[in-house]
Order: structure tokens, then C-alpha cells, then sequence
């Protein structure tokens, strides 16, 4: 990034010192680099699966040894998102062999096959190599039996109870040492025998096939009978299995798979029986895989394991191991908690498609309107009415983005119909800050009530990632755990949409500085929201962004010397660009050094292995994938050429006041620039792919349309200013 010096044009140097020394200071205070962590002492762990089971099915009086045990222990709603939307039981037990995600290829999403018995009493997972191959050349590249093999490098067994154990705890080879088909078929002496063992309790999955009742609610009344049953029965199972085990064993509860669609959150419940030191006091279980409280991930039941045992933990396991957060909260109130933690991501599963489709139409169908209102000059009252409540629908289409992320305020997952309740939560919220936007002597600007709008949105957005990222999960353009692509920080959508806004309000508030002739002023105005921005983004404990970086740097850079007035030459932008790699770098070499280090220090670890190339090869193969949504990309194809128009040719539409605002401001054409810039370089190091540009776009567009609209109102010149820098655009 540049540095805004008045009237120098020294590159990047200056900003990646700051940059660099904000980081170090961070470290030095332990935020980036902590120390490492003492190590669990050893102790026998069991592994309890119970496929299908949610929070909602948990209550005191038809499973309560569950509600005991995650009232005494600790508890979270777990994302058992594997390789595809629903995860099947043998999915499940594999991605705990292999601490990542991993699959049953071509199988029916059914309970595992029966193992085969061995003399020694253990038994082998069926078709074992076959699994093995085909996840290894999945783009996880997950190793099964990766537990299994570590638990046998130490010297001890594992014990399988069922079949979906034997998947779970199979080492290299697909053997587990000792195994029988239900808990009342093991002996007291199984249970001290091995320090690691897996059970599977699948009276819940059993009871649907058994029904032929699916998980989408066709015979609500049937399906709800054969449920209470059957998570009365697991619960009891579950009981005995605690009664068999010996005093002080950690145990690991995991509703590790779904039941047919759609997918659900499970539970996690981390406990230690009675008469030993628990290692998971009563509170919420959470994990540095999430950074949240009552939220953790399938993977994670590995990495738990391993350090319960007093294991290493291979950097092919990407999990985290479950910590509990302490809390004084009794059973029936947290499990509620957990509870609406899947309501709200079932409400934002069945209204997202909906709700963004009606977004993109009404974006298609504003441009369109903004084409032919643009193409008119001014004239009567009515007329001038016409163009007004266009511009104020444009305003609102701008400030629905951060409105979708602001609902997140009100409770609205508690409601009797959470989904309705969302989208006219979203609607009122950006309805109110179109009339903040509106609602002061600014309103007849140009510029600011979009400016305003610009600034709440990225504002919004910073603020969030710096406190937690809690307006995140659930909403619209973030992410849910259902999902499990993101838990923290910047998602790539909330990215896109904070990364345009700041671009916006960079530019818009350097406006007045050019006008008033101090270029080199505006440009330091432009590095100051740089600065901060990329920060905001880049570093691990607030938005913890990689490709956020990569495209920020050189873009806000690049409008800084656009608001100078100066050219741009081409190697300035490579080196931008070099600048921009070099602090990600930075970054992620000091996150790695932590005693949790987010996906930023994970990838460093990947890159010193050699295995950067593979990662890198799935985020681009999923960016690629994203060209196969057609609504998407229909609003990406009619924004481009709306922008085309605007600033490849603008002395063609001189004549035809097309857009306005952009020959009426001084800023406006960087700002489309930019945007386009941080759009094209998001989608290009981000696996959301045209994502990532389309979202910038749905800010940018409505909120220029809204300006040229008001220049139109009023009479704007039809000549474009002297001073506008469109031909600094040019590089050399």
C-alpha cells in the first residue's frame, strides 16, 4: 500500500512497517503468538455416537441421563457437516478416524456394514482399503484411521463397541483390537482393558428406517412418536454404558450424523464420570475451531481424544479439542440455548435462496429503471418525484446488506416463526437507516446519504469481527454452522460486502478534499480507511481474512493515487501486489507460533509441509464451481456492463447523462475502479468465487444509482468535470 505522504509517491513501505508493528506489539502481548499450552495428562476417554440426536430431543424427563450429564458437564450444538450437506453415519465414524472430513463413496447413506470378526477378538471395517484410496484422493486428501494409528504408536488398543465404532477407531490396516456388536455384549473388563473406546448407540437412526419415515416432516405425527421412542431408548443405552465405565473416564458424547434432509446441529457433551477430576467443568464446550461458545465441530472430536489421551495431534487432523467455559447455567435453560441455535440456522437454510433471488431480481430490475430514468433530463415536478422515490428504493437496496447482518440484534429465532420474523426484522432495520441516511440536512447531497450508508455498513461490519463476529452466524450474507465453512472473523461474503463499503467511504469522504485542491490530503484520508481495513481484516484475532489482504492492499493503494491524481504503472501494481502477499505471509508465520493458531497460522503449516499446493488447488477448484450459479451471475453480467458503461466509455455517453454522478464527482470513477479491483482480486484468491464480487456490487450499484438519481434530480451538469482523474486510470 501506498504511503499518503503529501507530495511524495513512495510505495508501500511506510504502511507495511505499521502494519507490521501493530503485529509485533500484538504479539508481545501475547494476542497473536500465546504460549504453548501444558499438555492433558493421559486418561481413558470413550467416545459415545449417537447418530440423529439433537438438542430438542434432549429433556429431563424422557432422556435424562443425557440432561444430567451435559448439565454437570460441559455441552454445545455440534456441526457435523462433512463432504456433502447431509452426513450419513459411516461418514461421521470416519471423519472422527480421520480428524477431517471424509465419506462413504457410492454408498446408501445407511449404518455401516458388519465387520468382519478376527480371532483375537478385534475385528476389520469392511472394504477398508477401498475407503482409504478414495479419501485420500478427495480434496480433503483425510487419512482414515489416523486415530487409530496413534493410539497403537502408544503402545495401547482400542475397543470398538458396534459397527460404526469399528469405523471410528480402525488404524491403518481397518482393525480395531477388540470388538462386540452392542454394549450389553461387553464385559466389565472391556471397559478397562484399552484406554481408548468408541460406541455406537443407533437406536434413533434405526427407528426411521425401521418407520420409513424421513427426516423432512411428511408424516410429522408418525415421525414424532417413533423419535420419542427411540431417544428414550438411546438415552437408556447411554446410561449403561456410563454405569459400566471405571471411575474418572472422560466421555465424549457426538450426535455424529443427520437423518436423511435436511441437515440439522447435533449434540456435543463433554463429561468425566464420577470419582476422578473432570476435565470438562460444567459450562459450554467450545473450541478453537469455532471461537464460539456452545458451538463445535465433528473434526473436533478427534483432536479431544488425542489430547485426552496425552497424544500428538497430527497436522492432518484439522480439528481443535473441546475446552469447557465455565458457567452456572442449569441444564434446561442452556440446552434451550442450544436448541435455538439450530432453529435460527433452519431458518436461515429455508429463506436464503429466497431472500437473495429477491434480491438479485430487484437489483436487475433497479439498474433497469436507473437506465431509463438516467437517459432523461429533468423536466417536470412529477418527473422530479419519479426520481426521487426511485432514489430512495436504490438507498434502501443499499442498506439491506448490513440490515441482514444488524437483525441479528433482535431475537428473532425465539419466535413462533422465526423466518417471517428475519426477513421483516431485515426490511424495518434497513427501512430505518434509509431514513437516518435521509433524514438531515444532507439529504439533498449528492454524495452523503450514500456516504452514510457506506460508512454504517462497513462500521458495522468492523466492529463485529472485533467483538466476537456474534452478527455473523446466521444471517443472510454470513455464514451458519450447518454450512461449516466459517465460524469466525470475516467470512468471504461479510468480507466482500465490508471490503466495498470501505472502499466507498475512502473515496467519498476524500471527495471534499479534492474539491478543495488538497489531492495529497484526500489520499491520506484514503490510506487512514486503508489502514485500518486491512487490519480490521487481515489480523487473526478480528477478521482473520487471507484473500481479504491479498485484494485490500494493492486496491486501497491504487485509490490513493487516484485521489493524487497520479498515473498507475503497471510494476506499482505488481508491487502492490508483492506488498500485499508479503504481509499475509507476515501474518500467518506469527499466528502459526500460537498455542491456537486460526486458519491463517494453519495455512503457514501447511505451506512450510508442502502441502500449500493442495490447498490452494481446493479453493480455486470451488472458486470455479461458482460460476454454475446462473442468478448470481445473470446480476453480475447486466452490473458489469451498467459499470462498463460508466467508466471504460464515458465521452460516449456524455450526450446522455447515463450516469451523472460520475462526471459530477470527483471520486466517483476511482470508486467504481476500486471496487471492480477488490471485487476481481476476492474472487480470484476465494473459494466463494463470483460470490465475492457480486456482493460488492450489491452495495456499490444501488448506492451509485442513488447519487446519479440525485444529481439527475437536480439538474447536474451534462459536461464532466476538468479535474476529474478518469484518465489517471490509465496505466503506463
Amino acid at each position: 500500500m501506498a504511503q499518503y505522504g503529501a507530495g511524495t509517491g513512495r510505495p508501500c513501505s511506510a504502511v507495511v512497517r505499521a502494519l507490521v508493528a501493530v503485529a509485533a506489539l500484538l504479539a508481545g502481548t501475547g494476542v497473536l503468538a500465546a504460549p504453548a499450552a501444558a499438555a492433558a495428562p493421559s486418561s481413558r476417554t470413550v467416545v459415545i455416537g449417537v447418530p440423529g440426536m439433537m438438542w430438542s430431543d434432549i429433556t429431563a424427563t424422557r432422556t435424562p441421563t443425557l440432561w444430567k450429564l451435559a448439565g454437570r458437564g460441559g455441552a454445545a450444538a455440534l456441526s457435523v457437516r462433512t463432504t456433502r450437506p447431509g452426513t450419513c453415519p459411516t461418514d461421521g465414524w470416519l471423519t472422527v478416524s480421520a480428524g477431517q472430513r471424509s465419506r462413504l463413496a457410492h454408498g446408501d447413506c445407511l449404518l455401516p456394514a458388519t465387520p468382519s470378526a478376527t480371532p483375537s477378538g478385534g475385528a476389520t471395517a469392511a472394504d477398508w482399503p477401498a475407503i482409504r484410496a478414495d479419501n485420500a484422493a478427495t480434496t480433503y486428501h483425510s487419512r482414515a484411521g489416523l486415530l487409530g494409528d496413534a493410539v497403537h504408536r502408544a503402545g495401547d488398543c482400542t475397543f470398538a463397541v458396534g459397527a460404526g465404532a469399528v469405523y471410528g477407531l480402525a488404524d491403518g490396516t481397518g482393525r480395531v483390537d477388540r470388538y462386540v456388536s452392542a454394549p450389553d455384549r461387553a464385559r466389565p473388563e472391556d471397559w478397562t482393558r484399552c484406554r481408548l473406546a468408541a460406541v455406537e448407540i443407533d437406536d434413533l437412526f434405526r427407528a426411521y428406517q425401521a418407520a420409513g419415515v424421513d427426516a423432512k416432516g411428511e408424516q410429522e405425527a408418525v415421525a414424532e412418536a417413533v423419535r420419542a421412542r427411540a431417544v428414550s431408548t438411546a438415552d437408556q443405552r447411554v446410561a449403561a454404558v456410563l454405569a459400566a465405565l471405571p471411575p474418572g473416564t472422560n466421555v465424549l458424547v457426538a450426535g455424529l450424523s443427520d437423518i436423511g434432509v435436511p441437515p440439522h446441529l447435533r449434540i456435543a457433551i463433554g463429561a468425566t464420570t464420577p470419582g476422578g477430576p473432570s476435565s470438562f467443568p460444567r459450562g459450554l464446550l467450545t473450541s478453537s475451531a469455532t471461537h464460539r461458545p456452545g458451538l463445535v465441530t465433528l473434526t473436533d472430536v478427534t483432536a479431544t481424544a488425542l489430547k485426552l489421551l496425552g497424544l500428538p495431534q497430527s497436522d492432518e487432523a484439522v480439528g481443535s479439542a473441546w475446552r469447557s467455559q465455565k458457567s452456572d447455567q442449569a441444564a434446561t435453560p442452556k440446552i434451550e440455548a442450544l436448541e435455538n441455535q439450530d432453529v435460527a440456522a433452519q431458518a436461515i437454510r429455508s429463506v436464503q435462496g429466497r431472500f437473495i433471488s429477491t434480491v438479485v431480481v430487484a437489483q436487475i430490475v433497479l439498474l433497469g429503471a436507473a437506465w431509463l430514468l438516467l437517459r432523461r433530463r429533468p423536466g417536470s415536478a412529477r418527473r422530479r418525484r419519479v426520481l426521487g422515490a426511485a432514489r430512495v428504493v436504490a438507498l434502501l437496496g443499499g442498506a439491506l446488506p448490513v440490515s441482514a447482518f444488524l437483525a441479528g440484534i433482535v431475537p428473532w429465532w425465539r419466535s413462533s416463526h422465526p423466518a417471517a420474523v428475519l426477513v421483516t426484522t431485515v426490511v424495518v432495520v434497513g427501512a430505518l437507516l434509509t431514513g437516518a441516511a435521509l433524514g438531515g440536512p444532507w439529504r439533498r447531497s449528492k454524495l452523503v446519504p450514500s456516504l452514510i450508508i457506506a460508512a454504517v455498513t462497513a462500521g458495522v461490519l468492523a466492529l463485529d469481527v472485533m467483538t466476537g463476529s456474534h452478527l455473523q452466524m446466521n444471517t443472510f450474507l454470513g455464514y451458519t454452522a450447518l454450512v461449516a465453512g466459517r465460524f469466525y472473523g470475516f467470512g468471504n461474503q461479510a468480507f466482500a460486502l465490508f471490503a466495498a463499503a470501505a472502499v466507498l467511504t475512502a473515496a467519498w469522504l476524500a471527495e471534499y478534499r479534492v474539491r478543495a485542491g488538497q489531492r495529497w490530503t484526500a489520499a491520506l484520508v484514503i490510506g487512514a480507511v486503508g489502514v485500518g481495513a486491512v487490519a480490521v481484516d487481515g489480523l487473526p484475532m478480528w477478521g482473520s481474512d487471507f484473500g481479504g489482504v491479498l485484494a485490500m492492499v494493492p486496491v486501497f493503494a491504487m485509490l490513493a493515487l487516484l485521489a493524487a491524481g497520479r498515473r498507475l504503472r503497471w510494476w506499482w501494481l505488481a508491487g502492490f501486489g508483492a506488498a500485499a502477499v508479503a504481509l499475509v505471509l507476515l501474518i500467518s508465520w506469527w499466528n502459526a507460533r500460537s498455542a491456537n493458531p486460526t486458519h491463517l497460522g494453519k495455512f503457514w503449516n501447511d505451506l512450510v509441509a508442502g502441502n500449500g499446493g493442495e490447498v490452494v488447488q481446493r479453493k480455486f477448484e470451488a472458486m470455479t464451481r461458482s460460476l454454475g450459479f446462473w442468478p448470481v451471475t445473470a446480476l453480475l453480467a447486466v452490473a458489469l456492463v451498467f459499470l462498463y458503461l460508466a467508466l471504460v466509455d464515458p465521452a460516449r455517453w456524455r450526450a446522455r447523462p447515463l450516469l451523472v454522478a460520475y462526471r459530477d464527482t470527483t471520486t466517483m470513477g476511482p470508486a467504481l475502479i476500486a471496487v471492480l479491483s477488490v471485487g476481481i482480486i476476492g474472487t480470484l484468491v476465494n473459494d466463494s468465487g463470483v460470490i465475492i464480487l457480486t456482493v460488492t456490487l450489491l452495495l456499490t450499484v444501488p448506492l451509485t444509482v442513488a447519487a446519479a438519481l440525485r444529481s439527475l434530480e437536480t439538474g447536474a451538469r451534462t459536461e464532466p468535470r476538468p479535474s476529474a482523474p478518469r484518465s489517471s486510470a490509465r496505466t503506463g
